[in-house]
């Protein structure tokens, strides 16, 4: 059930943006472009997107978000209309072939007629994640976000995330479903209701991030980006003071404490942030939001995601620093943080070995050129 929309939480209407997805116009059809991906081509399978596949893929939602839905309907009427099936490549799940030209003039024109900011974003988003469900279906297994051939499920080992700490995995649109994603292996590993899932410019599920931070209270919410541009404090400086729970190691839902993983590309991160500071200001009437700076560095998958420097990591590397730096202080040292830690960087191991495998018997290389990339300006 969907969270009813409170007033600190209110995002403009987009009626606009949704009726962009309504019957498409008609083109005339162009050339087939060609496929220039690493993965495969392949065609759109079955119908809208259920609320049960939804969730299947890690959202951990009751019903599908309203923009992602009329974006699918969209797509498959435009397949209706044309008499052939959309075809996807890639491993964003881009439309190729004829259909690539028409849509892509229809959905530019149609966020270029939207003339707020915010439903451009819904849009944005939306249209974004409905490729990538459709260009998905029968290709990636619903769990790893592998290929079905590289599945790699059996190989992750579940662990219990101490109660006292929530992880939100903060992604952006261009990431979901990505198949080398380091964020989906936190709810693989401690499951939906410790680490969840909020997308960026889908409205139910980040009003139900929000919701959670609410009830907990500003001083209980930390969001890990090491930006100069924001005040941020290290582990120790946050929490060496805070006192311990009871014996039984159990807290309330409002002493949990919620951290914030910004999900996306460097260059996306900014207007992530961004937003979260929006929403920061519209809670509690403050603009600074608070980031934490972790001391350790690269983890692992440098070696096929490279990042633009080496002081940055990925999404799961830097739970897992997290982690093992909480475990350290006197307060925390009792909770099994670092075991928990443990199970990230050994799930991180496995999605490294089954993309360096995949890479390998694809005759590529399993090394990728380091960018030289200064640190956060």
């Amino acid at each position: 059930m969907r969270l009813q929309t409170t007033s600190f939480l209110a995002l403009p209407p987009f009626a606009a943006a949704a009726a962009v997805f309504n019957p498409p116009m008609s083109f005339s059809t162009p050339r087939a472009t060609a496929v220039s991906s690493r993965s495969p081509a392949r065609e759109a399978r079955g119908g809208p997107i259920t609320a049960e596949e939804w969730r299947g893929w890690g959202t951990g939602s009751v019903l599908v978000p309203e923009m992602v839905g009329k974006a699918v309907e969209y797509l498959r009427d435009l397949e209706e209309e044309k008499g052939e099936r959309l075809r996807f490549g890639g491993n964003g799940g881009k439309i190729v072939g004829n259909f690539k030209v028409q849509e892509d003039k229809k959905h530019r024109a149609a966020y270029k007629g939207l003339s707020d900011s915010e439903e451009k974003l819904q849009f944005f988003s939306a249209r974004q994640i409905a490729c990538r469900l459709l260009g998905s279906r029968g290709y990636l297994c619903q769990k790893c976000w592998l290929a079905m051939d590289d599945c790699m499920c059996s190989e992750i080992k579940p662990s219990s995330l101490w109660n006292g700490i929530r992880l939100w995995v903060y992604m952006h649109p261009k990431d979901f479903l990505r198949q080398n994603n380091t964020g989906k292996l936190l709810w693989q590993v401690f499951g939906v209701q410790s680490a969840s899932l909020s997308l960026f410019g889908i409205a139910e599920l980040e009003e139900i991030m929000w919701h959670e931070f609410k009830n907990a209270g500003k001083s209980k919410v930390w969001c890990l980006y090491p930006s100069k541009g924001a005040v941020s404090k290290s582990v120790e400086e946050c929490f060496s003071d805070v006192s311990s729970p009871s014996e039984n190691h159990r807290v309330g839902q409002n002493e949990t404490l919620h951290f914030i993983l910004i999900d996306g590309t460097w260059s996306n991160s900014n207007a992530m942030v961004s937003r979260l500071k929006d929403h920061v200001k519209l809670v509690w009437g403050d603009v600074e939001l608070p980031c934490i700076s972790l001391a350790a560095g690269a983890s692992s998958m440098h070696r096929l995601r490279p990042q633009p420097s080496w002081d940055r990591t990925c999404t799961a590397a830097a739970a897992a620093d997290l982690l093992s730096e909480l475990h350290l202080l006197p307060n925390f040292s009792s909770y099994g943080l670092a075991k928990q830690a443990e199970a990230v960087d050994d799930a991180l191991e496995v999605l490294l070995d089954a993309l360096t495998g995949r890479r390998l018997r694809n005759g590529r290389s399993i090394t990728r050129e380091v960018r030289n990339t200064s640190s956060f300006s």
